[in-house]
């Protein structure tokens, strides 16, 4: 394949709404191979942390770092790429009903359940808004993201840790921040919280 039809794919991709697929995408393929993320990191170059950043739609890769991934793989790209950009046909806007709303994997946990509901890319960041459901007492490490997360809290009663602080939440509040600090929601309740999180990744 040509870099021009490479270059070609990749502004494809990360121009239609479904760029926050990339990293579920890599995913889902190293699983069927059965490669682990730490041979498929070492395999492509790049960090394991990285790695899982890009799985977790947590972070964009550039052009390169994408091609090594898909390479190391053994996909054809056409193929890696065939089932995205297949959203609305209108130029003025997308209507996505409840029940179109996908579940996504993130890091390993317990009780933390995402859901897609837009992504888009622009020319410096990335906007993806997921709708969370954070069950009582759910689970999992601390985690960073390459952007700026907004989340706003429909229901429920959550605490956010942000680094070294712990912010107690409750329903109707909002919060802005700066993703590459560890952060980590925490619902102590006996009531599952809903969560709108929108991502502001920065492109590569």
């Amino acid at each position: 394949m040509s870099t021009k039809t490479r270059n070609l794919l990749f502004v494809n991709i990360m121009n239609n709404e479904d760029v926050h697929y990339v990293g579920k995408r890599i995913k889902e393929i190293r699983l069927q191979k059965e490669m682990k993320l730490v041979d498929l990191a070492i395999k492509s170059g790049i960090s394991k942390g990285l790695l899982s950043r890009i799985e977790n739609g947590r972070t964009i890769p550039s052009l390169p770092v994408l091609f090594n991934i898909i390479t190391t793989l053994n996909e054809n790209p056409s193929s890696f790429f065939e089932t995205m950009g297949q959203g609305s046909n209108s130029p003025f806007y997308m209507l996505l009903k409840k029940e179109e709303y996908s579940a996504i994997e993130k890091e390993d946990s317990v009780g933390f359940n995402y859901f897609s509901i837009f992504s888009r890319s622009f020319s410096d960041f990335t906007f993806n808004a997921v709708l969370l459901l954070l069950e009582p007492d759910a689970k999992r490490e601390m985690v960073t993201t390459d952007g700026m997360e907004f989340i706003y809290l429909a229901s429920g009663n959550i605490e956010y840790k942000l680094g070294d602080e712990t912010i107690s939440m409750e329903e109707g509040d909002s919060l802005f921040f700066d993703g590459r600090v560890p952060h980590l929601k925490i619902n102590n309740s006996e009531q599952t919280a809903r969560i709108l999180v929108i991502y502001l990744l920065f492109n590569k």
